[in-house]
Order: structure tokens, then sequence, then C-alpha cells
């Protein structure tokens, strides 16, 4: 059965399909289990929405969640969507908000910035979703953004990272740290903890986010005296990386910094690791995934990347959160599925104080978000919508990201 063509409507809490779904069953297709998310492509054409701030109508309240769950990113979006998806059916077993139940509506984009459009304007035009969360990819984010700013819908990421994103408007939200923030940590974290004095840099010249985190790394290594001796770049998808690699041997850096996504960095620090690099490599959030350790294997040990949470962590809040995360999917929460739980849990706190489903007064809400006590760190919404919080540094160790160290903002 061709999934691009089937989509599938779930009940955060419960079984609850729609008439599509019920016609897929009687036909003799199983429908996934609840813990599967809705997987559809974008719409052909380009539909003008009519959505006004007017609250939606319903017997739920509905949420849309665009994300990665296939293609080259697909870890981020299933953790992403998996987050969510718990925060929302924790919150529906106590009763849910505004005397309805929370209704999660997930729509795959597959990795491909040009699905965007189409599979937000249908969660907008045909779901009359209440607000978006979404995306990881700060380059897809950006495709969204527009969107959801011209129909006043509020848009939440939980871990796009970009400065940019919230830069569209006044209804573009983030829950995470941004890139001057995460790139400062890392340069500060090579030439303090590591005694690193000459850096070389592999950027993703395709992605917005790795370009952003180049840029800050950048600035901040400068300032602190370090010097840059290579500049490198490839575009996500590459496989062959001989030649930049090459070149920044060459340059006999301390550290390399390469601030992309987990596919290509494992297949970097292979072939880094052939060539006889044998220095320390760093990144930022993007790597943390189990696929980094799948695919990079031995390469990847002794590195570093900065990110949102440390699973290994001992407050109570973020022993509960992996306990529960662990009992219902099996695996470790990456730091993707925390930040989307910390934010299913803001947008709820926001529908809440908002008081009713009206997207201006929710937008309000979300805009006046302060000291929430997340898994990732105590998180407030500052006047650019973005969050202030702080970051970790792992290290790589076995198939584990191992805590290192905590940096506020």
């Amino acid at each position: 059965m061709n999934s691009a063509f089937i989509s599938r409507r779930l009940f955060v809490r419960g079984a609850a399909f729609s008439s599509l779904s019920l016609a897929l069953a009687l036909a003799g297709c199983k429908p996934a289990a609840d813990t599967t998310t809705t997987n559809s492509t974008a719409p052909t054409g380009n539909t003008t929405s009519t959505t006004d701030t007017n609250a939606p109508t319903g017997e739920t309240i509905a949420i849309g969640h665009f994300g990665s769950l296939s293609g080259g990113t697909a870890t981020f979006g299933k953790s992403t969507d998996n987050g969510i998806r718990m925060a929302f059916e924790e919150i529906n077993a106590k009763g849910g908000l505004l005397g309805k139940k929370l209704e999660l509506f997930t729509e795959d984009d597959a990795s491909r910035t040009e699905q965007v459009p189409g599979v937000v304007q249908k969660l907008i035009n045909q779901n009359n979703v209440l607000c978006l969360m979404g995306e990881v990819a700060s380059s897809r984010s950006l495709a969204a953004a527009p969107i959801a700013q011209a129909d006043k819908v509020p848009m939440i990421s939980p871990s796009s990272t970009n400065p940019k994103v919230t830069q569209v408007g006044d209804y573009i939200f983030r829950t995470c740290f941004i890139d001057p923030f995460q790139g400062t940590v890392m340069s500060k974290f090579a030439r303090e903890t590591l005694k690193a004095k000459k850096a070389a840099i592999l950027t993703d010249v395709a992605n917005d986010y790795s370009k952003g985190l180049t840029e800050f790394f950048t600035n901040d290594w400068k300032k602190g005296g370090g010097q840059i001796v290579a500049t490198e770049s490839y575009s996500e998808g590459d496989k062959d990386f001989q030649s930049q690699l090459t070149k920044i041997k060459g340059s006999n850096p301390d550290v390399i910094y390469i601030p992309g996504y987990y596919t290509e960095v494992g297949n970097i620090a292979v072939q880094a690791r052939r060539l006889g690099l044998k220095q320390p490599m760093m990144g930022g959030d993007g790597w943390d995934s189990p696929k980094l350790f799948q695919i990079g294997g031995q390469a990847v040990q002794g590195c570093y990347f900065s990110n949102h949470y440390s699973s290994q962590s001992k407050d109570p809040k973020v022993v509960k959160f992996v306990t529960a995360y662990k009992a219902k999917y099996g695996e470790v929460p990456d730091a993707l599925g925390a930040v989307a739980y910390d934010a299913a849990y803001i947008v709820a706190d926001a529908i809440k104080r908002a008081g009713s489903e009206d997207r201006s007064k929710l937008r309000d809400a979300l805009a006046s978000t302060k000291n929430y006590a997340g898994v990732t760190g105590t998180i407030s919404i500052d006047a650019d919508r973005n969050a202030i919080k702080p970051a970790v540094v792992l290290e790589v160790e076995g198939n584990e990201a191992k805590y290192v160290a905590t940096v506020n903002p």
C-alpha cells in the first residue's frame, strides 16, 4: 500500500480513527498501533487559506504537527512526534483542556523542504488546527512560518535553532535555544576545555541551521583569539567528503567543527579517520540521533556536541520523563523527544491560560510564558519569541552521549 496517499487521524488518547481509516481496515489494511503517526505527502497545487483567528470549532482541540517522519532526518520527526504524543496523552488522562481532549494531527514532510507548504496548508485548511508544532530543521520551519504568520495560526518549533525562524512574525515561536548561544557554547568549550587554538569548519551549505551555527561559532572563536585554518562545505545528501577533508588535514587544526545532521556527520567522521585525522570533532544538536552511533561507529568516539538536555540527569523531572518514555517507546529519549515534550506542555499551559481556542489569545498566552519548569530546563519566552534556557555539552562514548557540562544563558 502506498502510504503517500493514506492519511490517518488519531486521537492522542485511545484509538479513534477517521472514516478513511475505518474503510482501510474493512478492506484488510490493518491500522498501525497508537504510537504510529499520521503519514501523508503534500497535496498537489497551492490552496489559498481562508482561516481567520476565530476559535476553531470541534469536539476536540486540534493541534497540528509537521515533521520528518521519513527521509534523511526521520529520527528527528519520529522523536518529536513521540514527545508531543506522550505529553498530550498525559494531559488527556487528567481530563484534557477546556472540557475537551487534545487531538494530534501529524503530517510527514519526508525531510523535504518543498513538501512543507502542502502539509502545513492541509493542517490549517482541512484539519482546522488551533496551532502548529514543528519543524526540527530550520530550513523547513522557515518554509512553514510565512504561511502560519499570514493565516495568524500560532506556530511553535520545539527545536529549530536558526534565529531567522521567529523573525518571520509575531505568531512564530520556539521553545529551544538559538544558534548564537549554541555556537558560542561550543566555541568556548573548545577554547577553555579542549585548549584548542586552531579550528577547521565543515558546513552544510544546504541548511540554514548549519550556516547559522558556522557564523556564530566563527564570530565567537575569532573574538576569543582563535584561528580558523580551513572552511569547507558540503550539501545534505552528499556521501563523498574526501576532497574537503584532505584540505582540512593539510591545515592541521586542533578541532574540527561540523554543525550538520547525523547522517552526513557520521559519514564525515568515518572518512576523516580513514584519512588519518585524529582531532576531536564537534557539532550541535543535529548530531543527536542513535543513527550517529550506527553510522559513525568508532569514528565518532570522543567527539562532542551541544544539546538541549542529558538523559543521564538525576533531576527528578528528567528521571520521570525518561522512565515513562522508555516504558512507552522502548528506547531512551533523545533531546528531540524531550524538547517536543516540553513544547507540548507549554502549548497546553498557554491554552489553559488563554481560556479559549481563539488563536490570537493563544498567541498572547504563548508570548507571556515565563519560568516553565521543563525536562530540558527552565524555559521563558523572550520578546523575540525565543526561549531563554540552558544548553549541555555531551561526549560520545560507545553508543551513548555522556554528559560533560551545563552552560547557562
